[in-house]
């Protein structure tokens, strides 16, 4: 028995390693034009491969547009970028029923959901009418207007831009809207000597090309190949017992965390996990899960997941500081 299973995996291993092979040719074509940013670029592409979406937050100019953009220009599909203002409304992001005098009848004209690649940009200073327009989208893959509902051209990847709650006139999306969000990763300033290069290139003006070097077919095809990255029941297990400890950490020897935590992570949170540790194993070439996979991916995943209480704020722990003690505190494969 167990022979064919170290067959099996074999045999998942080398496929893995075939379909995965753009990878690095994607990384390349997208780091002509992105400078360092390496988690933001690996963390796309985790989003990408599951099929998810992602929620990036971070000052405004540190290329977040500029990512999402060339990696569409990488992959040649299509690409739109809604601005979202307080005086947005759904119908500027879905589409609308046009009155057309001539025929004497509504006709359907699509908004810029209708792409591949989706910038929703500055999400958190648009009015919940319109975060819930987009939210359909996202969790249905799929839009209606009007009494005719239109399914969304795959691959679909929103990445949404939030600029820290704190700044002016932003604010925090509400809880089961950012559930949905596969991964929300935060982007720092880039360092030093990342910096100068990005001035150099800036003051040159001349960008380098970004060519296509993935098709659509080829997106999709990996996508189904990530789902048959091996997962061992005890990465199982580690991933429900990491979900487990944000909702009763008393029973994980974390009792001093119960205080300060509000919420833990929902099932949505236990999947998605999963999926982005197959995703990030599928980066490295891999067709099967470690559990340094799930450590890499941990962060992304549930920092948005775990409500924290007015005891953490006062403490100033964070959702990050609750991840770090529930990683070191549970026992790994």
């Amino acid at each position: 028995m167990e022979e064919t299973s170290t067959i099996d995996i074999k045999s998942i291993n080398e496929k893995i390693e075939k379909e995965s092979a753009f990878v690095d040719l994607l990384t390349l074509e997208m780091n002509k034009v992105i400078v360092g940013q390496k988690h933001m670029v690996e963390r796309l592409l985790i989003g990408l491969l599951g099929q998810g979406h992602i929620l990036l937050e971070g000052v405004p100019g540190l290329a977040k547009t500029l990512a999402i953009n060339t990696l569409s220009k990488a992959i040649d599909a299509s690409f739109s970028r809604i601005q979202f203002t307080p005086d947005l409304l759904p119908a500027d992001v879905v589409g609308t029923l046009i009155y057309n005098i001539k025929e004497n009848d509504f006709s359907i004209k699509k908004g810029p959901i209708f792409a591949n690649f989706v910038l929703a940009d500055e999400i958190n200073r648009a009015p919940a009418k319109v975060q819930s327009a987009l939210l359909e989208a996202m969790q249905e893959k799929q839009v209606t207007i009007g009494d005719e509902t239109f399914i969304l051209d795959k691959p679909f990847l929103v990445m949404a831009t939030q600029n820290p709650v704190e700044q002016e006139g932003t604010y925090p999306l509400p809880e089961a809207q950012v559930d949905r969000f596969m991964l929300k990763t935060v982007i720092d300033y880039p360092k030093l000597d990342e910096e100068q290069l990005i001035v150099r290139a800036n003051l040159k003006g001349a960008y380098e090309k970004v060519n296509p070097v993935v098709s659509i077919k080829q997106i999709l095809s990996a996508q189904e190949a990530v789902r048959e990255v091996y997962m061992d029941e005890k990465i199982e297990k580690y991933i429900l017992d990491i979900i487990f400890a944000t909702r009763y950490p008393d029973k994980y020897r974390l009792a001093d965390l119960k205080p300060l935590i509000s919420f833990g992570a929902s099932p949505r949170g236990s999947i998605n996990l999963a999926i982005a540790a197959k995703c990030y194993a599928f980066i490295k070439r891999r067709g099967y899960v470690i559990p340094e996979d799930v450590r890499a991916v941990v962060h992304d995943v549930l920092r948005h997941r775990i409500g924290i209480t007015y005891e953490a704020e006062a403490e100033n722990v964070t959702s990050e500081d609750i991840i770090n003690k529930i990683i070191n505190e549970i026992e790994v494969p």
